[in-house]
C-alpha cells in the first residue's frame, strides 16, 4: 500500500510538470479528436494493475514533459538562441554547440588607447623594486583557494586550473615552467594594439588575402612578404630579404612541423606593428611592475662595476636572458625589420639610432627603452621566437 501512495505521488508530481509545459501541448490538442469510445459498464479490473496501467501511460508523458522542460531550461543560453536561430533561418546548427554551457567565456577585452603624454619618458627608478603582490582570488570565479591559485608571470592576476580549462586554455600553455606562465590576457601581445593599429594590420590581412585563424606554410609567407613588398614599395623582395622571410619561418617554427600557427604569425606581425607606430618611451609604459623588476634585476646583474651602465654587449646578453628563460634558443631569431609592415628597414633611422647607442655605455633608462619591445615579445607562452635577438 505504501507502494501505491508513492506511485500516486509520482503521478500527481507529472501532471503538475504537465500543466507547466501545456503551452508546448496547444498543436496537440487543435489536432481533430479521433471518436470517443461509448461510455458503458466495463467489467471489474483489479485496483493494482489499473493503477499500474495509468502508471504507465503517465510515464510516458513525464518521459515527454521532462523533455520539454530540458529545452525550456537550456533555451536561455546564448549558444543556443544562436543555433537554433541558424536552423530556423536553414543554416545548420553545430551539435556541439549546444553543449557548452558549462563552458566560461573569457570577458570582453577593451582596447587600450594612446594618452596624450604616451610618448613622454616614464621614470623608472633602478633602485626602486616594486614587487607587485598577486590577487587574492580567481580572476575567473572571483574564489580564494589559498596554494591552488596559478599566478601569472606578468601581470598579477591568478587562476585555477579548473577555470583555466573551463576557459578553453589548453593544458601546454596551462603549465608551469622555469620562467612562470602568462595568462591568457597577457600572453595575447596583439591585445596591446589600439582600435587604429589593429584596423592597420587587418586591411594589410585583407590586400595580402591572408585567412585569419588559419596557419601559413613558407611559400604562403613568402607571397605575404611579396604581396605587401609590392603595395607598399612597388618591388619585389630581394634573395636577401627572402632569406630574411625563412629564417622568420623557421623562427616562427621551432618544432618543425612545416606550418606557422596563427597565433605566431599574429603576433610576430603585433610586434612589428608596435615597433612602427610606437616610440620607445611609449613601450616602456606597456610593460607591468613585474616586467620592470625582471628589467632591473637583467641590468643589476650585467652592471658588475656597479656605476649605473652597461656595455653594449652586456645589454645584448640581457635582451636575450628574457628567451633563454623561456626555452627559446638565441639561434631560433627573426628581426621584426624583415617584415614589411614592420617600422624599420636595414638603413631606417631607427637602426642608425641603435648603431649610435652601440659606440659607448648604456644608462638605465636607455637600457630600459631599448629592451621594452624585446621583453614584450617574450609575453607568450608558445616556444616561437617572434622578434629577432640581439647578436
Amino acid at each position: 500500500m505504501g507502494a501505491l501512495t508513492s506511485k500516486k505521488q509520482q503521478v500527481n508530481k507529472v501532471q503538475r510538470c504537465t500543466a507547466v509545459v501545456s503551452a508546448f501541448q496547444s498543436g496537440i490538442k487543435e489536432r481533430p479528436g479521433g471518436p470517443k469510445p461509448e461510455e458503458g459498464p466495463e467489467p471489474a479490473r483489479a485496483s493494482v494493475p489499473e493503477e499500474t496501467g495509468q502508471e504507465g501511460q503517465t510515464e510516458g508523458r513525464a518521459s515527454a514533459a521532462t523533455a520539454v522542460v530540458a529545452a525550456v531550461a537550456a533555451a536561455p543560453s546564448s549558444v543556443n538562441r544562436e543555433a537554433w536561430a541558424r536552423l530556423r533561418d536553414g543554416k545548420g546548427v553545430e551539435p556541439e554547440e549546444l553543449e557548452k554551457r558549462r563552458v566560461l567565456t573569457p570577458p570582453a577585452y577593451v582596447r587600450p588607447k594612446r594618452e596624450a603624454d604616451d610618448d613622454q619618458p616614464l621614470r623608472v627608478d633602478l633602485d626602486e623594486r616594486e614587487q607587485p603582490a598577486s590577487d587574492d582570488t580567481c580572476d575567473v570565479c572571483q574564489v580564494w583557494t589559498a596554494d591552488d591559485l596559478r599566478p601569472c608571470r606578468i601581470c598579477t592576476r591568478v587562476f585555477h586550473d579548473g577555470c583555466l580549462r573551463e576557459l578553453g586554455c589548453p593544458d601546454s600553455r596551462a603549465s608551469p615552467d622555469v620562467a612562470g606562465w602568462s595568462c591568457y590576457y597577457c600572453d595575447n601581445v596583439n591585445l596591446l594594439l589600439t582600435e587604429e593599429e589593429m584596423y592597420s594590420l587587418t586591411e594589410t590581412f585583407k590586400q595580402c588575402k591572408i585567412i585569419p585563424e588559419s596557419c601559413l606554410v613558407s611559400d604562403e609567407l613568402l607571397q605575404y612578404h611579396h604581396s605587401v613588398s609590392k603595395r607598399r614599395f612597388e618591388t619585389d623582395l630581394s634573395d636577401e630579404q627572402e632569406e630574411g622571410v625563412l629564417a622568420q619561418f623557421a623562427a616562427l617554427d621551432p618544432q618543425k612541423k612545416g606550418r606557422v600557427e596563427w597565433a605566431d604569425f599574429l603576433y610576430f606581425e603585433s610586434l612589428a606593428v608596435l615597433k612602427r607606430f610606437r616610440s620607445e618611451n611609449s613601450l616602456v609604459r606597456l610593460l607591468s611592475a613585474k616586467e620592470r623588476d625582471a628589467a632591473r634585476s637583467a641590468f643589476l646583474s650585467a652592471d658588475r662595476d656597479r656605476d649605473g651602465r652597461v656595455t653594449p654587449a652586456e645589454r645584448r646578453r640581457a635582451q636575450r636572458s628574457w628567451f633563454q628563460r623561456l626555452g627559446k634558443g638565441p639561434t631560433q631569431s627573426c628581426d621584426v625589420s624583415a617584415s614589411p609592415v614592420g617600422p624599420l628597414c636595414e638603413s631606417g633611422p631607427g637602426q642608425a639610432a641603435q648603431t649610435d647607442q652601440d659606440d659607448g655605455p648604456t644608462s638605465w633608462a636607455d637600457f630600459l627603452r631599448d629592451s621594452a619591445i624585446y621583453i614584450l615579445a617574450a609575453r607568450p607562452n608558445s616556444s616561437a621566437t617572434h622578434i629577432r635577438l640581439p647578436l
